[in-house]
């Protein structure tokens, strides 16, 4: 497989070369480069009081996000590794400010330094985490804000009109499903993706302990209606998946304090009346109480930290055999749903960083070409089209996408075995083809080998569908793939495999590059399957 971020890095030379007495272009160019070379970028955005800045010190592992409800909240946020702690502003209007790092008791304070939230461009926070090495976080401003203001910045950073998203993927918080939340994720993906309909969203059922009303088996509850949501014809082509998380039970148990365990294990040692009657709620919680030696105080840190279902989670934790503080902040975590959204996140985006950086950085160039025309960009569009052409990790999302919304053309055996050797659980070899982690290199040779001759048997049956052909050349690449890295040495394309369905010759690609922006919304499963073949392999970038 080529390496797609040497091959930008070429065009963005060449184009440097064309416009070596351009300053301002220049200036894009090298921005570009600076992009392309910096961990995937990915945003935390959602509803107000979604629990957004909650998830990503959780995600962080250390309380940094402000998430009360003052003024740093209403302005973009990038986390990104540094050395040494920085936080730099960018305001509107004048040169970046370095800002003093001050912190209330454990949590970072975020000042504007006298500016309001709309002087404000972005707040840079560099901070040394070994989890931002390999991604920048960015906090965005709630949605569906009383401030339309507020709502509009999140809007422009990630869905802009006139540009791709700054964001290369994005994990999106709700509640419960809006049509705000829709629309939303309908602008992110026709935003970050254009044409191609490349889906890099996952969804997450925030607060999910809240669902089941702080019960011990409130995260069953929320598991229920993640499926639900997954499945919802709304939203099931717009996410890749939607994960249940008690984003403030993560955030705690990540960072738990000795003293924490402490109170929260004389809690597990009251008897089971006494400890019942005292956690049945949060306001009995925080009442007094001769039950228990903990202050109101300390009971009240613990809401505050934990909720009232993660104080009745530890207990139980604690009383199953949690025996230090690191027991159970680990069990906490596993509790929380935190680790499986961490998990999917670099399952699906992480491993296809790469591309998804790429794609965003040739978006802008192209745009930046359109801004500033002249003579001697051949080598240059040239280029932005051999990558394109090569983006193949956009057609597997696209394709698992529409996989959920719409299902895939072929037998259910075949969609099931079709989202996995597509990635759906994952890009490793042995995870697409479906064997166990220590599967010799013998086993996946002989196992891609088959897979490749069940998959072009089906694109070559006289009773295939066209949309089912499609899928099956989609399907067909990713084993390609496969193939290169285990060194099965199958060539995979016969003669006429080569000329792609849409090409020339053939008048349906003609029709699908016709096709309006506004009318692929309204293709039936069938013909999106269609469209999305035939226009994905023109220029999944586009």
């Amino acid at each position: 497989m080529t390496d797609v971020i040497a091959d930008a890095d070429r065009v963005l030379s060449a184009a440097a070369t064309v416009y070596h007495r351009h300053s301002t272009v220049l200036a894009g160019l090298e921005r570009l480069r600076t992009r392309l070379h910096e961990p995937l970028r990915l945003a935390i955005a959602g509803m107000v009081k979604a629990g957004k800045s909650t998830l990503l010190n959780a995600m962080l592992g250390e309380e940094i996000a402000p998430t009360d409800t003052g003024e740093c909240t209403k302005v973009v946020t990038w986390y990104r590794y540094s050395a040494t702690p920085t936080i730099t502003l960018h305001p509107r209007v004048g040169p970046p400010r370095r800002m003093p790092i001050r912190r209330d008791g454990s949590r970072l304070v975020l000042s504007l330094g006298g500016l309001s939230a709309e002087e404000v461009e972005w707040i840079d926070v560099g901070w040394p985490l070994e989890g931002l090495r390999s991604v920048i976080l960015i906090d965005t401003p709630g949605i569906g804000s009383l401030s339309e203001a507020t709502s509009a910045r999140t809007h422009s950073f990630l869905t802009p009109d006139e540009s791709p998203s700054t964001a290369d993927a994005v994990v999106y918080l709700m509640r419960h499903l809006h049509g705000a939340d829709v629309h939303f994720l309908e602008a992110f993906r026709d935003t970050a993706a254009g044409a191609a309909q490349t889906v890099c969203a996952v969804g997450v059922l925030s607060r999910s302990d809240e669902i089941g009303a702080g019960r011990i088996d409130s995260l069953l509850s929320a598991g229920r209606v993640a499926q639900r949501y997954e499945r919802d014809g709304d939203l099931a082509s717009l996410v890749l998946r939607v994960v249940p998380v008690a984003g403030l039970l993560a955030e705690g148990a990540r960072t738990l304090r000795e003293s924490e365990y402490i109170a929260l294990r004389e809690l597990a040692g009251l008897n089971r009346a006494d400890r019942e009657k005292l956690i049945i709620s949060a306001d009995r919680f925080a009442g007094p109480s001769t039950t228990t030696t903990l202050s109101t105080t300390v009971r009240e840190d613990l809401l505050a930290r934990f909720g009232i279902f993660g104080v009745r989670l530890a207990t139980a934790l604690i009383r199953g055999g949690a025996r230090t503080s690191t027991e159970l902040s680990d069990q906490m975590v596993q509790q929380s749903g935190l680790i499986e959204l961490q998990e999917f996140v670099a399952a699906q985006f992480h491993t296809r960083a790469a591309t998804l950086k790429t794609r965003g950085v040739l978006l802008e160039l192209q745009q930046l070409l359109r801004a500033h025309p002249t003579e001697g960009l051949d080598e240059v569009h040239a280029g932005i089209e051999r990558i394109t052409m090569s983006a193949h990790t956009l057609r597997e999302l696209a394709l698992l996408a529409l996989a959920r919304s719409d299902g895939l053309p072929v037998s259910d055996a075949d969609a099931e075995e079709a989202q996995r050797i597509a990635g759906v659980d994952g890009t490793a070899v042995h995870t697409r083809l479906g064997l166990p982690a220590d599967a010799d290199a013998e086993a996946l040779r002989a196992s891609v080998t088959e897979k490749i001759d069940h998959w072009r048997s089906l694109s070559q049956s006289p009773r295939a569908e066209r949309a089912a052909v499609g899928v099956c050349r989609t399907i067909l690449r990713s084993l390609e793939e496969v193939a290169s890295e285990v060194g099965a040495g199958r060539s995979l394309w016969a003669p006429t495999d080569v000329m792609l369905s849409g090409g020339p010759g053939d008048g349906a690609g003609q029709d699908a590059g016709e096709q309006s922006e506004k009318n692929k919304h309204r293709l039936s499963g069938k013909k999106r399957w269609e469209w999305l073949t035939l226009l994905t392999q023109r220029n999944p970038l586009r």
